[in-house]
């Protein structure tokens, strides 16, 4: 028998109260996931982000006391294993870059469909980065003239090639070790392997790496196939025929394509 998912502690920090209550109506709808407080503000996001020491924070950019980017560098500071998902209507290069650069490790448009809502709440409690193409895109631009270090003499494996693409395409450890036909463990030494002989901090550089490099691409709806070198990124999740879910935790899962 099959021990439950654990339930994954949601804390949203955003200035309108509509979002709030609407986040928190659609979240009661999923089993695993739990809101355990609500702010308004950036400031008090930072208390009660180490009063409650919730699993993953939903932080709105623009918010009165204290904006989301910086209420995210002093979470992540004070707490560096917090996990931020910014949510936001803007995507213009001041505000996206620095939000990603103070700690956040996913960054969500709010008029994003809800079925990407829970994908990217999944992804990031994973430590994952779950970041919209156009967004990725802007941030490729911006790393294409900033100064690399030299990779490794060492060239990577066909497998760390396998698992560079699959990264780039915004899959999961678990999605790539079904794609490829490998454990778990395997796909997470590869990408740590990976990570070491590019002189990597993290995956969101890795997958602009390959990117930047040809490795993989940002055109949409191609899928990879074995033996394209060209992996190309698909949306994480799967779109529901609307942006408005009823239904028990199963039932939004399965229009998720969750299940």
């Amino acid at each position: 028998m099959t021990s439950p998912p654990p339930i994954i502690r949601v804390l949203i920090a955003d200035d309108h109260a509509i979002v709030r209550r609407g986040l928190k109506a659609f979240l009661a709808q999923i089993d695993d996931i739990q809101v355990i407080g609500e702010t308004d503000n950036g400031l008090e996001a930072i208390r009660l982000s180490q009063e409650l020491e919730p699993d993953v924070i939903l932080m709105d950019l623009l918010m009165p006391k204290m904006d989301g980017t910086e209420a995210t560098r002093q979470i992540t500071s004070l707490q560096p294993h917090m996990r931020v998902l910014m949510m936001t209507s803007f995507v213009f290069d001041e505000k996206v870059f620095p939000a990603i650069r103070a700690g956040a490790l996913g960054y969500l448009l709010k008029e994003s469909e809800t079925c990407e809502l829970i994908g990217s709440i999944y992804k990031v409690h994973r430590g994952e980065l779950p970041l919209p193409a156009n967004i990725a895109r802007k941030m490729l631009r911006e790393i294409v003239e900033t100064p690399v270090v030299k990779p490794t003499p060492e060239p990577l494996t066909a497998g760390e090639l396998d698992v560079l693409r699959l990264l780039a395409e915004g899959l999961s450890n678990e999605e790539i070790a079904a794609r490829l036909a490998i454990l778990d463990c395997t796909v997470r030494t590869h990408s740590n392997d990976l990570i070491v002989k590019l002189h990597l901090a993290d995956r969101v550089h890795a997958t602009l790496y390959a990117l930047r490099d040809g490795i993989s691409t940002l055109d949409e709806e191609i899928e990879h196939t074995p033996g394209n070198s060209r992996a190309t990124v698909v949306r994480p999740t799967h779109r529901s025929p609307g942006n408005h879910l009823i239904g028990p935790s199963s039932q939004v899962k399965l229009q998720c394509g969750m299940q």
